[in-house]
């Protein structure tokens, strides 16, 4: 039986207003998603706190994080950094013209 080629770029006609989460692989020891962002942020007040490591990159557009202690990081095409487990972190920024694409890889 022959796997299914897809494409990381490849999108839907019509986005959903929300952000486009895809869950490519999950076990008990990884998962990797990709995020579609069209203009989407952390709501107000609110923060990940995730159970897991986060390696995150972005493949297409730009987006900005921020973190508890106040500072900011802006990320294009090609970045990529490392988020440890419960480092508490928040979207204040995505591209809407190109949407920004996410990998993410948790562990």
């Amino acid at each position: 039986m022959r796997n299914k080629i897809n494409n990381i770029f490849e999108l839907p006609a019509q986005l959903p207003q929300q952000e486009l989460f895809e869950t490519l692989l999950n076990n008990d020891k990884i998962s990797i998603e990709r995020i579609v962002s069209t203009g989407q942020v952390t709501p107000p007040g609110e923060w990940y706190d995730q159970e897991r490591n986060e390696w995150l990159i972005v493949l297409q557009g730009e987006g900005e994080l921020s973190y508890e202690d106040d500072s900011r990081i802006k990320l294009t095409v090609g970045d990529y950094l490392s988020i440890e487990a419960h480092q508490k972190h928040r979207v204040e920024y995505t591209s809407t013209e190109p949407p920004c694409i996410w990998l993410t890889i948790f562990f």
